[in-house]
């Protein structure tokens, strides 16, 4: 038996960037070719799509992990990696996106709509890309980036034009099955229905979706009972229907009584709407109120004596009978006529161009600050410095001078004196931490040796972290100046 599952926390993984390739052209009679490394593969995106194939977040909830594939690393004469396959998810349509911190990131409705819920990493550069008038033929390559990940709450909100409101066994569900084709669970107890039921109608020319919500009771906006979890298939509801039960044989409850503890409800959950399609407050939607069992005798007489305090507040009221389908019809044609001046009051929006604002960064693209957890040492932060940290490999004394040219480019040396760093200060830039050396001279033109070496690095006379210890250790009488 199928479950109904209208909120799912999903885990994207975006696929990893290919790393960029090193490589020499070798041809005969042509040992010195030049640079022909490719560039890495971009790694793919995670990309939610509404689906109109699926009607549940049921998948997600068994397999709550979404990751897209790795690009491929370069590889000589210039062939770039392949780019990874990209994760297209189908989501139902009403479905919400909201990130961890609950801050609405996406309202997905629509067949198509797409969200990009995970960008892939960029691959990294070759050294044919990275070739200059300095670098005539780059020893390294860049390594590709980590493709974002992150955890998203789905929040499934149902697209029905009519919601039927009611306490527990009021006859929502077989109101739904006598007026569509659905065939909900139906049985003599409190909350029976478990899960929002949808119905389709036709009346005329007009066809419309019906939903019944599963029974609210006092307390349901705080979350007493099943109420709190289903409220929310009410958001995109057009028409909100009172389903009273006129036969009920609880001595505290009449129909006025029950219809005033749902508004109440209704208007206690309206502030929890932060988005709701432009359809208004739930306290501002077309009501119509449904008296139903009236095939019973006392229940009719009863319909009757509070059909006037109704109309009285301005809504329709209809009398009707789920089980005899007393009624019906009248009830099917006043639905259709909201829905259908609800349609002309509120055209469908046409697609709209999707806008990309650029995120506003400082001027410089990076920061300096002291780093509390190590005396003299700094911290640079700033998505250009932290990214290019990412794409070098350490173990290549070209690739980390090239690192050294960039930073010195953006200004992060300069900063660093400005701030009075000392050599051998401890400098972190994203998860890497290594000692500043500002004896070499960044940012001035390469001398040309060997592949993967940099000459500056070796020029380096300060004595280094080992040297300093043992020296430490010696005037401390632990060690011997021979060792």
């Amino acid at each position: 038996m199928s479950r109904f599952v209208d909120r799912v926390t999903l885990h994207v993984s975006a696929g990893k960037g290919g790393n960029g390739c090193s490589s020499v052209h070798r041809e005969k009679f042509k040992p010195l070719g030049g640079p022909d490394g490719g560039n890495g593969g971009r790694g793919g995106d995670v990309v939610l799509v509404v689906d109109p194939s699926v009607h549940t977040l049921l998948d997600f909830h068994f397999h709550s992990h979404a990751k897209a594939g790795n690009g491929t690393q370069g590889a000589g004469s210039n062939r770039d990696g392949a780019v990874g396959e990209d994760l297209i998810l189908g989501v139902p349509d009403g479905t919400m996106v909201l990130d961890s911190d609950g801050r609405i990131l996406a309202d997905l409705v629509g067949e198509g709509t797409r969200f990009d819920a995970a960008a892939g990493g960029r691959g990294g550069l070759g050294n044919a890309a990275l070739a200059s008038r300095a670098r005539k033929a780059p020893g390294f390559a860049l390594l590709g980036e980590d493709g974002v990940e992150r955890d998203l709450v789905l929040e499934l909100k149902s697209v029905a034009d009519v919601g039927l409101v009611g306490f527990p066994s009021a006859g929502k569900s077989s109101l739904v099955s006598v007026l569509s084709a659905a065939k909900p669970k139906i049985a003599d107890y409190p909350f029976t229905t478990l899960v929002p039921n949808l119905g389709v109608v036709s009346s005329g020319d007009t066809t419309f979706t019906v939903a019944d919500v599963p029974g609210l009771i006092p307390g349901a906006s705080q979350g007493k009972g099943l109420g709190l979890d289903f409220l929310r298939h009410l958001e995109r509801c057009a028409v909100l229907a009172h389903v009273v039960d006129c036969a009920t044989l609880d001595p505290g409850r009449d129909p006025v009584s029950d219809v005033d503890a749902l508004e109440a409800e209704l208007a206690a959950y309206t502030p929890a709407l932060s988005s709701d399609a432009g359809l208004g407050e739930l306290a501002d939607r077309p009501r119509i109120v449904v008296l139903n069992k009236v095939d019973v005798p006392e229940a009719q007489e009863l319909a009757d004596m509070v059909r006037e305090d109704f109309e009285a507040r301005g809504w329709p009221v209809f009398a009707i009978s789920a089980v005899s389908r007393e009624g019906l019809r009248p009830l099917t044609f006043a639905l259709a006529e909201l829905v259908a001046q609800y349609r002309i009051d509120h055209p469908k929006a046409v697609a709209r161009r999707q806008v990309i604002r650029p995120v506003a960064t400082d001027k410089a693209g990076f920061s300096v600050i002291s780093d509390p957890d190590e005396p003299g040492g700094f911290i640079v932060r700033g998505e250009r410095p932290e990214r290019w940290v990412m794409q070098t490999a350490f173990d290549n004394d070209e690739a980390v001078g090239y690192l050294a040219d960039r930073l010195a480019r953006l200004g992060v040396e300069a900063e660093l004196v400005k701030q009075g760093a000392q050599p051998g200060a401890s400098v972190t830039i994203g998860d890497v931490s290594f000692e500043w050396e500002p004896q070499t001279p960044a940012g001035v033109d390469v001398t040309m040796t060997g592949r993967g070496t940099d000459s500056r690095i070796d020029q380096v006379e300060r004595i280094g972290a080992p040297e300093r210890k043992h020296a430490r250790r010696v005037r401390r009488g632990l060690e011997s100046d021979e060792q």
